[in-house]
């Protein structure tokens, strides 16, 4: 797999059906997503109305399960290499695309700084982060603390 420039915006919201409904529409390649559970995400979190299969579905992508409702779910992009979307430990989202980098060109990153500022004004995004292979923060805490970050942009949450 080639090395990817991670970009990832911070969204606290009090419309989050909204503002994930928009960023699958826009980015996330619905026909083909990459992960079934998709289906369960938009049940849960768009529509609001969860079966108990998509709950335990969505459960199975906690990282722990007894120490936070916080998980991700990767998923194939329109025209970016991937699309992440995190539900926060807080309750806020963390909505990611992928840049594919192979040969750490640095076109990519410059492209990843727009991509950051494009995405915050998007979705009015609090913050806004990047780095290479950078795994999407489940929680404030996580998003202060990365060391992989290459760019920021915004106040942290």
């Amino acid at each position: 797999m080639p090395p990817c420039l991670d970009v990832y915006v911070w969204v606290r919201t009090t419309d989050r059906p909204s503002v994930l409904a928009t960023f699958i529409d826009h980015y996330v390649d619905s026909e083909n997503p990459g992960d079934p559970r998709l289906d369960s995400l938009v049940r849960a979190l768009v529509d609001e109305r969860p079966t108990t299969d998509d709950l335990e579905a969505l459960a199975d992508l906690h990282r722990d399960p007894d120490a936070s409702p916080a998980f991700s779910v990767y998923l194939r992009a329109r025209t970016h290499y991937g699309a992440v979307v995190t539900l926060t430990e807080e309750g806020d989202l963390v909505l990611g695309l992928s840049l594919d980098d192979p040969l750490d060109d640095p076109d990519v990153a410059v492209r990843g700084a727009e991509l950051i500022v494009e995405l915050r004004n998007e979705f009015q995004a609090v913050a806004g982060l990047a780095g290479v292979e950078l795994p999407p923060p489940q929680s404030a805490s996580e998003w202060r603390d990365e060391v992989q970050v290459m760019l920021r942009d915004g106040e942290p949450p």
